[in-house]
């Protein structure tokens, strides 16, 4: 093979693995919310060779991402306009053909729901919620959400950082 690759090479996007670990088979991933961390989350993916959908209610917010520098001429993800909380928005996004569905919205409410939407009534296997609020973090835990809190996470950083001696 060519140092070019060969017939669908898509050359690899700074920052990105040269290629998906040899375990690792592309899955259909859902995404509601197109800010930093969605439309960071799709290119990456996409880039991995993965079928990916991004959902934003905000048309404006594709093109803002676009504008940061994601979404480039290689992105070959699908964009889709609308409320991710609702079904027949989901089903026509790809939802019941989903591997994973990730809620990174704004706000946790969003999130929550759409994440019990996509685990309860669509039985996607892998779901992933973001939280802000550690509480509530705790308790979708407990009630079997995949869930990450920035608040929690983003602090335990900080510590581990100006605990680190070296």
């Amino acid at each position: 093979m060519s140092a070019g690759g060969g017939p669908g090479h898509r050359p690899r996007r700074p920052g990105s693995p040269a290629r998906a670990p040899y375990n690792i088979h592309p899955v259909k991933v859902l995404i509601v919310g197109c800010g930093r961390v969605g439309s960071r989350l799709a290119q990456d993916l996409d880039g991995d060779g993965h079928d990916v959908t991004i959902v934003d209610n905000n048309p404006a917010a594709f093109s803002r991402s676009a504008s940061r520098g994601v979404f480039g001429e290689n992105f070959r993800g699908n964009f889709v306009v609308g409320d991710g909380t609702e079904a027949d928005l989901l089903r026509r996004a790809g939802i019941e053909d989903a591997d994973c569905f990730i809620a990174v919205t704004q706000g946790d409410n969003r999130n929550i729901m759409a994440a019990q939407i996509a685990q309860n009534v669509f039985r996607v296997p892998r779901v992933v919620c973001r939280i802000y609020d550690p509480i509530r973090d705790e308790v979708y835990r407990k009630l079997g959400l995949h869930v990450f809190c920035p608040t929690t996470e983003g602090a335990a950083t900080v510590r581990r950082m100006i605990e680190d001696k070296s």
